[in-house]
């Protein structure tokens, strides 16, 4: 399904929403954003991977990404679901402590009967607004963003606990944490006392993705943030990410990103992230 409101983001808003409503739309591959995501679920149920721990959310529940942590979401067959999506970029957050609270507070909120109503009208505004723009709609759009967003921080003191781990979780774990070693499906199964058929069979299952899809996602988008947050050159970064040699770095980094290594390193060479 097409991200309209990521497309507004690409394109220089600063605050973008968007409501969807679908059936069977499930990621196939992590991703994340260099601005907030409010995922706010009016119908259904959805489980999203944040990094290596698993969340489920039911309707009236949402969840907050910060900028750069990895993502994907996913559902049961054939069970429609409905959801509210709100972009911002941390420059249209106004306090340096409510900045922070939301850096600090990836994960699912479950509000109260009283403060669902309220943060789903106020999200409502938001999408109103955006698709009938009145007279200061940019001024108008950052005030209910940032009302919106000080209910959350004062009224939720902290997002839920993530779901009890399972083996699939722990191998994702796993796999984010030694994701600059050699990694193969036969180590895995291994490591974890399971036969390599039935680690398949589950992972894909669990994540829409095979395991070498993952590993790969997570080497690209972890080579991501290298390129953006340290002056390493492309080779040292293939190196640091896990990849045997430079050829099936830049191989697999163009087939997943789009551009190759050296052109990421181009672009993020002077938007460092202190």
């Amino acid at each position: 399904m097409i991200d309209q409101a990521g497309i507004m983001m690409a394109q220089g808003s600063k605050i973008a929403c968007e409501c969807i409503q679908s059936v069977n739309d499930n990621m196939a591959k992590s991703h994340f954003h260099d601005y907030f995501e409010l995922y706010y679920l009016e119908k259904g149920t959805r489980f999203h991977m944040i990094q290596d721990e698993l969340y489920s959310i039911t309707p009236g529940e949402f969840i907050i990404f910060s900028p750069y942590k990895m993502h994907h979401s996913y559902g049961e067959e054939n069970v429609p679901f409905k959801r509210l999506l709100l972009y911002f970029k941390k420059e249209e957050i106004d306090s340096p402590e409510l900045l922070e609270s939301l850096e600090n507070g990836t994960g699912v909120y479950k509000p109260d009967s009283a403060a669902k109503r309220t943060i789903h009208q106020m999200l409502l505004q938001l999408q109103e607004e955006q698709d009938s723009p009145g007279r200061y709609c940019a001024s108008y759009m950052h005030s209910i963003l940032n009302l919106l967003l000080v209910k959350i921080v004062r009224e939720i003191n902290f997002p839920a606990l993530p779901e009890k781990r399972n083996r699939i979780v722990d191998i994702i774990s796993y796999i984010h944490q030694n994701y600059n070693e050699e990694i193969t499906l036969e180590r895995l199964a291994r490591h974890f006392y399971i036969s390599p058929y039935y680690l398949c069979r589950e992972f894909k299952k669990s994540t829409n993705s095979t395991i070498i899809q993952y590993i790969q996602i997570t080497r690209v988008m972890n080579a991501q943030r290298m390129f953006m947050e340290t002056d390493k050159n492309v080779t040292e970064i293939s190196k640091d990410t896990g990849f045997s040699n430079i050829t099936h770095f830049n191989r697999v980094y163009k087939s997943i990103t789009g551009m190759t290594p050296s052109q990421s390193r181009k672009l993020y060479k002077n938007t460092r992230i202190d």
